[in-house]
């Protein structure tokens, strides 16, 4: 019968591997909580910004209005009014990588023109560290335009000069004319998707954008 038994060895090591066995499975288990802490406020993000788009927090009401669903924008290479690219145009890509502030006015950017320029500028600056995730594109339609002011004022603008070749882009946005002609009081907000998705009417308050924007960089996990 004592032939039957198991060596003292063979207990200790059965009862090792059945240990470690354990405590792999333990590991496991914590990789995959911390994996979950990471990326589920990410993949929440995602989900309330892109896939459900209807959802607002109770009591927030955006300042601009919405448009749902988002247009896409095509990718064009347009023609810079200040170039100081040698190609002097932008990348077809410029509507995208960054949250965007859309300015469609008269090239000659009249008093209206500037102080929609000057709140778009305030806004941004306003976002502090988050700065940099938001661009201003102004689009100037017509006849085009004061050197001096937007390079002394407004060193960060991109300023494109709206030709025949902006009508796939002119198309997207309510309220907008032919381009070469047509020119809006709105300021339209575009995702660094190439997403247009909102709309400003004419004589809307700074604060309200600002609002706007920071809600959505707080969601969003791109630009």
């Amino acid at each position: 019968m004592s032939g039957l038994r198991n060596a003292p060895g063979d207990t200790v090591q059965a009862r090792g591997v059945g240990g470690r066995s354990e405590h792999d499975r333990r590991q496991r288990r914590m990789l995959i909580g911390v994996a979950l802490l990471f990326f589920a406020p990410v993949a929440l993000s995602f989900y309330l910004y892109y896939a459900h788009g209807a959802w607002r927090p109770i009591g927030r009401v955006n300042a601009g209005e919405l448009i749902d669903p988002p247009r896409p924008l095509p990718a064009l290479a347009l023609p810079l009014a200040l170039s100081g690219s040698p190609a002097g145009s932008t990348s077809p890509t410029f509507l995208r990588h960054k949250w965007t502030f859309l300015i469609w006015a008269d090239g000659t950017c009249d008093n209206r023109c500037r102080q929609t320029l000057y709140e778009t500028r305030q806004v941004r600056l306003a976002l502090d560290r988050d700065m940099d995730r938001v661009q201003r594109v102004f689009m100037a339609a017509g006849a085009c335009c004061d050197r001096g002011f937007l390079e002394a004022q407004h060193p960060d603008l991109i300023t494109v000069r709206v030709t025949a070749a902006a009508a796939p882009l002119a198309q997207h946005f309510p309220g907008l004319e032919e381009p070469g002609n047509g020119t809006t009081d709105r300021v339209y907000l575009i995702d660094p998707l190439g997403n247009l998705m909102m709309a400003y009417p004419p004589g809307a308050k700074p604060k309200g954008m600002l609002e706007d924007l920071k809600r959505l960089l707080r969601l969003s996990h791109i630009g």
